[in-house]
């Protein structure tokens, strides 16, 4: 296999071969071509060719690309899995990288379509209103950076470390150069070559560097651009400090060094299923991947009194790994990545052995390769040392570190200076929320298990899609994933300020106090491709009686004073009787809602709903729906018609022009047409 560049639409088949070698039998795998890269025009093709196709495509069309791209995967994940076992993966492991990838990119897509615009850019949250008369407003919106993403990712994870990055800066509307790491270089090319290979990406939007070190990519970046860093603190903070980054103001997200926690509650005693659920979770966090991990628990805090019980029971985990060939059912842990990790991994070590005791290494024989054995050591005066706080040993290993009171737990949990993850095993939940609040300032992610919610858990060492991944101080002070967030930080937050109506026609979604136009027809008579931005309903008038709240109050059974009982009405908020807030929200829809078969489908749901004054017998009200943005949904094998989701602003008034309630409701609309989006 020759590992390639991807450059300008080209692979550079010629240049400087570096033999990629199997972490399991130390032979070369793989050949990666260093070829003589123009940075320059690399980055100027992306920007020039890339960028303004990815901008031509709203949000949610990019990200069905990405959804697309991620099938297109999937259909070839076993050939992923066969080349990830010279990684020293087993299938385990690799599942968390190349289907945890996917999943993680299949999730993003879904988070943005749900939750930003289908416009090119995000209109994001409400307006502000800035004058007295409503006429001078503010509304932020995310827009598409102009520049390029550059992804320098680390060696643990080939595709998972390349999709979490990838997919929400092209579904923000950046093109991507990716530059993984040498080892495993073999995996995230053979994905990446099947990316290009799919063409479901505009041309121009990926590109992909075969090289040991990034040459002088750094030089050519401006601030438009962002680049973003898995790996080692000291690289991390060197490259962040490049000259030009810091000229340039060029964003730049660190995921670095993390020496993340678990904490044993001192409820907790052996005999408990939280125990053992503890014990559990160490075990696998050092054993998975290899202890590979950048959420890896690498400091096991447990209350003085429980450290010889949780290291024999540790002990009698580890002693059931059975360590050879990934490629074989019966392995559960695998070679580290590389001979050079191994030697690394004993070197740090050694590091840590003037402050620890080695309490456990198995000494069953290890193949050749880059195998080691799974390491607990114990620190006993872990608040008077510094290194087990700061120093990591990147495999499979876990340091004991016994405490005394709760508060000195917290203090342990937080000497690291920052993680990307610590978890809490506690069947106490004001222990957990001491120690949570305790631990929430120094920690990206906080997981507390109990005998409750362990059968679901998602696990200490696993990043989620909708969560944020990455942590302050030492683990980097980044942040990734979060769902629809992980889009946005690759884009760009602007204050617009003008009229309303001159902001809707800037970002082509209806802005509060902006003009309207009354619709000919009912909007509900429409299909979805006839309904138009800014077109609104008025609808007819009700005058609410004494009979409405009392026949509502008995359908309900919403019997509350303020509704039903006059004298008590009397001294309420109101000083008399009102109508049901739903009782007005009821009768809006029966104003609004046309009785005729049509496109409209039905109510999906209802938003921010407000009720701004109360509603009396005698009072007349009126609604306005105004159409405010429109998403269109996927069809699905089984739907009977195309469809979309309309978003429709809804202001309820009386007699008095006066409003006294507020929402959003949500419809489905038929399309007329079918799209290249629907399902066959």
């Amino acid at each position: 296999m020759k590992v390639t560049s991807y450059i300008e639409g080209k692979w550079l088949e010629k240049g400087t071969e570096k033999d990629l070698f199997s972490a399991v039998t130390n032979e070369p795998v793989a050949q990666m071509v260093e070829a003589d890269i123009d940075y320059k025009s690399a980055l100027e093709y992306a920007r020039k060719v890339g960028g303004p196709k990815l901008r031509e495509m709203t949000i949610h069309e990019r990200a069905f690309a990405i959804k697309f791209l991620g099938k297109y995967l999937m259909e070839r994940k076993e050939k992923y899995y066969e080349t990830s076992t010279q990684t020293g993966a087993t299938r385990k492991d690799s599942w968390i990288d190349i289907e945890g990838g996917l999943l993680t990119a299949f999730g993003i897509s879904s988070k943005s379509r749900r939750e930003l615009s289908d416009l090119p850019w995000h209109v994001e949250g409400d307006t502000e209103r800035l004058s007295r008369k409503g006429t001078f407003m503010g509304q932020h919106i995310c827009v598409p950076r102009r520049g390029v993403a550059v992804h320098i990712n680390a060696f643990n994870f080939p595709v998972w470390g390349m999709l979490e990055k990838l997919a929400p800066a092209i579904i923000a509307g950046m093109p991507v150069i990716v530059k993984p790491s040498p080892t495993g270089a073999y995996l995230a090319w053979e994905v990446f070559k099947d990316m290009v290979e799919s063409e479901i990406l505009p041309e121009g939007s990926i590109q992909f560097i075969a090289a040991d070190k990034p040459g002088d990519l750094l030089d050519h970046l401006n601030s438009q651009d962002m680049v973003a860093f898995t790996g080692s603190a000291i690289t991390g903070k060197k490259l962040k400090a490049h000259p030009n980054i810091i000229a340039n103001n060029v964003p730049f997200n660190l995921e670095a060094d993390s020496l993340n926690c678990s904490i044993l509650g001192e409820d907790v005693t052996p005999d408990m299923e939280e125990f053992d659920l503890f014990v559990k979770e160490v075990a696998q966090e050092m054993t998975v991947k290899t202890g590979q991990k950048c959420t890896a628990i690498r400091r096991t805090i447990v209350p003085k009194e429980r450290a010889e019980v949780v290291i024999e029971a540790l002990k009698s985990r580890l002693e059931k790994t059975t360590i050879g060939d990934p490629a074989q059912e019966d392995i559960r842990m695998g070679p580290l990545a590389s001979a050079d990790q191994a030697d690394r991994f004993e070197e740090q070590l050694q590091q840590l052995a003037d402050v620890t005791d080695t309490v456990y290494a198995s000494n069953n024989e290890t193949p050749t390769g880059a195998f080691t054995e799974p390491r607990i050591l114990v620190c006993h005066k872990p608040m008077q040392v510094d290194d087990v706080h700061r120093l990591e040993a990147f495999g499979p290993m876990t340091t004991v570190m016994p405490y005394s009171s709760t508060d000195e737990a917290i203090e342990l949990a937080n000497k690291s200076d920052g993680s990307l993850v610590d978890s809490l095993f506690t069947a106490d939940d004001e222990l957990a929320h001491k120690i949570t609040m305790g631990c929430a300032p120094y920690h990206g992610r906080f997981m507390v298990v109990n005998r409750h919610s362990a059968k679901e858990s998602t696990g200490h060492g696993s990043p989620i899609a909708s969560l944020v991944h990455g942590g302050p101080g030492h683990a980097g002070g980044g942040e990734e994933l979060g769902g629809a967030r992980a889009v946005l930080h690759n884009m760009q937050r602007i204050a617009l300020q003008g009229s309303p109506t001159t902001l809707r026609n800037i970002v082509k979604q209806h802005i509060s106090g902006a003009e309207t136009t009354e619709s000919g027809k009912h909007p509900f008579q429409k299909y979805f491709e006839e309904l138009k931005i800014g077109e609104a309903f008025t609808t007819d008038k009700r005058t609410v009686t004494d009979k409405d709240v009392e026949e509502f109050a008995e359908l309900s059974g919403d019997h509350f004073y303020a509704h039903t009982d006059p004298d008590a009405a009397s001294r309420s908020l109101f000083g008399k009787i009102v109508a049901h807030g739903y009782f007005v929200l009821s009768a809006t829809a029966g104003l609004f809602v046309h009785p005729d078969e049509g496109p409209v489908m039905l109510n999906y749901g209802l938003e921010n709903l407000r009720f701004v004054a109360p509603v009396a017998p005698g009072d007349t009200i009126q609604a306005k729906l105004i159409l405010k943005r429109k998403n269109v949904r996927q069809q699905k094998k089984d739907d009977p018609f195309p469809f979309g989701v309309v978003y429709w602003d809804v202001e309820v008034t009386n007699q008095e022009n006066a409003l006294v309630a507020e929402y959003t409701i949500l419809t489905l609309m038929k399309r007329k047409h079918k799209l290249d989006i629907d399902e066959e």
